[in-house]
């Protein structure tokens, strides 16, 4: 019986863990979104807040690494909050789930069984 909550404790602990991994990746994203767009103002000929075209950032290699940058720093940050927002929520039922298993084990030893009470 001692089980289940045991893997309820490790399953929970296992999603804290991602889930600080979660935010560490959205943590690493925009330190990549930063340094994508500062890459990207540094190497501009004319400082624009939106490029008229594509290939002006693309006009030397610096440009094309911080658009890369930029674009990676997006995608990591967005999937590093999904991944926190997962995580957190399967953490939140793991944590529900055993509130629940003590609940009823609490319950059962409240209670006092009948065949205890007819021995001779």
């Amino acid at each position: 019986m001692s089980d289940f909550p045991y893997y309820l404790h490790e399953k929970a602990d296992e999603s804290r863990h991602n889930e600080s991994m979660g935010l560490l990746v959205a943590a690493i994203g925009s330190v990549f979104l930063v340094g994508g767009f500062l890459q990207t103002i540094g190497t501009m000929e004319k400082l624009q807040l939106f490029p008229a075209s594509i290939s002006q950032l693309w006009s030397s290699p610096y440009g094309f690494l911080g658009f890369s940058f930029t674009i990676l720093g997006i995608i990591l940050s967005l999937v590093g909050l999904i991944l926190t927002v997962h995580y957190a929520s399967q953490r939140s039922w793991y944590g529900n789930a055993l509130k629940e298993r003590y609940r009823i084990e609490e319950e059962e030893l409240r209670t006092p069984k009948k065949s205890q009470g007819k021995q001779p």
